[in-house]
């Protein structure tokens, strides 16, 4: 994953909108869904999770959290970067016992392919990030790619996380912990809406355990 890059503090938002709030009644056009909905069904659960979506930007991009908080959204995102899955790496190769080749293989196989899929989707969806929409009040940077549906730092983290989980299981809490800090500080630093980091961690949990099961 790259480094997000961007923005600097008292830079303009990117692009001339109006105030989420007064955008949220037409969350299909705000979010520029290039994906056609052909089913109403769909297209009303859409419109729906979209207004959520919005909804809860607003309200986090004027919140001033806690110097911990921000310690801590910042360095989990920062971790889920790539470097933190990267690292994890060396103890499971010297202390993963027999199984530790086989563990990476299938940990290489989980991030290679969630990759790879999130990278085709984001060009699929083109998807803005809220943070592109309008500035967040005290994290104003933005990452080079402009698309924002599925999370892909989400996507990794549970595409690592799961099957690391299943072969070193005393150490579940602590990867999920890891995981769902990275989730989370992806939506209160504006990179991504809720749903684009719930999307992003199912479809990671999903290729983590393929890849679990095709070695098992």
């Amino acid at each position: 994953m790259v480094p997000d890059r961007g923005c600097r503090r008292g830079r303009p938002p990117i692009l001339s909108t109006p105030s989420l709030k007064k955008v949220a009644r037409r969350p299909l056009d705000v979010l520029s869904w290039k994906i056609e909905v052909p089913m109403s069904r769909i297209r009303n659960l859409v419109n729906f999770v979209a207004s959520r979506d919005l909804r809860l930007a607003d309200l986090l991009r004027e919140w001033s959290p806690p110097r911990t908080v921000r310690v801590w959204m910042v360095s989990s995102s920062r971790a889920g970067d790539g470097w933190l899955w990267a690292a994890l790496g060396i103890p499971v190769l010297w202390y993963g016992g027999e199984q530790r080749y086989r563990v990476l293989a299938v940990l290489t196989l989980a991030a290679a392919t969630g990759i790879g899929l999130f990278s085709v989707l984001k060009r699929v969806t083109v998807r803005k990030r809220p943070c592109a929409m309008q500035a967040f009040t005290w994290f104003q940077k933005l990452p080079p790619d402009h698309f924002s549906f599925p999370s892909g730092h989400s996507l990794t983290a549970f595409a690592v996380t799961v099957p690391l989980s299943l072969y070193y299981p005393s150490y579940m809490y602590g990867l999920y912990f890891c995981a769902a800090s990275i989730a989370t500080s992806r939506v209160i630093l504006g990179m991504h809406f809720l749903s684009d980091v719930v999307a992003g961690s199912a479809i990671g949990a999903g290729i983590g355990y393929m890849a679990y099961s095709l070695a098992a």
